[in-house]
């Protein structure tokens, strides 16, 4: 059974098959997680995109479920992230357990003051049904399903693609195709390129079962628990009274076997004892791989998302990381449609992300190495430190469960200023994500983008080319945030990451700064 009624969303005849089509600006291959918010992204900024599925539907099964506040931050530009608030189930803590005892509990998001929490746990079919419903409202956006992407050829000045659909094939032609079909991505196998990592072979069974009762918020974690004595298990709740349970199985499982409902329940049984009731929603059996492309923009064809780039599921960074593609990339493709930015500026899209995927990728992969060790020097060190960590607190640091997602920084990167100024004690420094806080009677979040935002402490401004002047007190929550004094400037991206920072205002700095984080 399925609490979840999945929708089959219509499927319109294309007018390409009856007479050819205009040149679109940009056409985005997948509605996924990715695909759709870059759709909405671009829109927010005046640029019209076209969504090319071979489904109809949204996801099969629960997937991607952490929902990371820079994630919900980036939908609450569509208002769409108060629903899934609502919806999703809000948590900040988690336990970490050795056997039937907890050893080390966390708290991702310890201080108050941000509109959003650390995560919520939301299932990926309603994010997709958010993101479908909010692009099928937005008359820049057009979204075609079954409308399957069968060639490609790049062009000097953009791409030419071959479509297929129930009613016939079509081709189209766009100034800039965005490839966001997913880790096994036709575009770029039909581009036939590269996508290099490392396999882990070790296997997991999710298990997704609706049941009632008194069900925790926050995520555990445990190491050789008694109802699964030689391997882990991780439980996070979600909606409509969903729990998703991983059981970790080893590389030598029969997949087909373990999938099996009877074996599934013999499992749960064991976990939660002969009293407990639950109906099944969805499993799978799946092994993981870290991968990624070498590039992420070749000519005019750009990859986001899994196409670009996958990790393994411990700390939630794969949906999460899709969304930053996507934000990232909206406002430099938007700003080089209009003409505002030399094309070069894209490339800048690939350094960045490219950054932040390596990063999460080494981030992933520690926690992978801890979870299932390679070698048995790994599982005697992985062992001590789980058997040391209830007592001492340097074990605890070592624990990785899954180091869960945060905002990646991009130091060093070609569009950031470096500070001039040697005084600073803290504060997000260039290259690095806002943090948010308390404005007003709202939250500087909401006041951010989707253009440059220049916030001033302790004064107004005047007003610069491109970017709006957003003046904040020298005192409270928001300026022990920045670190702010009076006259302390902060340049933000439309991103929400920060480009420059001063202790004084200087316009021929800012304009100097705005320059080069837009690629002029």
């Amino acid at each position: 059974m399925s609490s979840y009624t999945y929708r089959h969303y219509p499927n319109v005849r294309p007018a390409e098959l009856d007479t050819p089509g205009a040149r679109r600006p940009v056409v985005i291959v997948g509605a996924g997680i990715a695909g759709p918010t870059l759709a909405l992204s671009l829109a927010t900024r005046g640029v019209p995109a076209l969504i090319l599925d071979d489904d109809d539907t949204v996801s099969l099964g629960s997937r991607s479920i952490c929902q990371a506040q820079h994630s919900l931050e980036t939908w609450d530009r569509f208002g769409i992230a108060a629903p899934m608030v609502e919806k999703g189930i809000t948590w900040e803590q988690g336990e970490v357990y050795l056997r039937d005892s907890a050893i080390y509990r966390f708290n991702l998001q310890p201080e108050p003051g941000h509109k959003f929490p650390a995560f919520v746990n939301l299932q990926q079919y309603y994010v997709e049904e958010y993101l479908y419903e909010r692009c099928r409202a937005e008359p820049l956006i057009e979204m075609r399903h079954r409308n399957k992407v069968v060639g490609v050829a790049q062009l000097d000045d953009g791409v030419t693609l071959t479509v297929d659909t129930p009613d016939g094939t079509y081709a189209l032609e766009t100034d800039w195709l965005i490839a966001c079909d997913g880790v096994r991505s036709p575009v770029r196998h039909m581009l036939g390129l590269p996508y290099p990592g490392e396999v882990f072979h070790d296997q997991f069974l999710i298990a997704d079962i609706r049941l009632t009762g008194d069900l925790p918020k926050e995520r555990r974690f445990w190491f050789y628990p008694p109802f699964h004595p030689t391997n882990s298990v991780l439980l996070h709740r979600q909606a409509d009274d969903i729990l998703r349970v991983d059981f970790q199985l080893g590389r030598d499982a029969d997949p087909d076997e373990e999938k099996k409902p009877e074996n599934i329940d013999r499992r749960l049984r064991q976990m939660f004892g002969p009293e407990a009731r639950w109906e099944h929603e969805w499993s799978s059996v799946y092994t993981f791989t870290c991968r990624m492309m070498e590039r992420f923009v070749h000519g005019r064809t750009i990859f986001a998302g899994d196409a670009a780039h996958v990790v393994s599921p411990f700390g939630a960074r794969g949906g999460n990381a899709a969304v930053a593609d996507a934000d990232n990339l909206a406002w430099k493709l938007a700003r080089v449609v209009k003409r505002e930015s030399p094309p070069g500026l894209i490339d800048s899209y690939c350094e960045e992300r490219r950054a932040a995927s390596r990063e999460n990728i080494r981030q992933s992969t520690r926690s992978t190495d801890f979870i299932t060790p390679k070698f048995e020097a790994s599982r005697i060190f992985r062992d001590a430190t789980l058997s040391l960590a209830r007592d001492f607190p340097f074990a605890r640091a070592l624990i990785n469960s899954g180091r869960l997602s945060v905002p990646t920084t991009h130091a060093g990167s070609p569009l950031d200023t470096p500070d001039a100024d040697s005084d600073w004690s803290g504060g997000p420094a260039p290259g690095r994500a806002m943090i948010d806080a308390p404005l007003g009677t709202g939250w500087l979040v909401e006041r951010v983008g989707p253009d440059f935002t220049l916030l001033s402490f302790g004064g107004d401004v005047p007003a610069s080319a491109g970017v709006t002047t957003l003046p904040a007190d020298c005192s409270g929550l928001l300026a022990m945030r920045y670190d702010a004094r009076p006259g302390t400037i902060y340049l933000i991206r439309p991103d929400r990451y920060v480009a420059a920072r001063w202790r004084r205002h200087d316009p021929d700095a800012v304009q100097a700064a705005f320059a080069r984080a837009t690629g002029r």
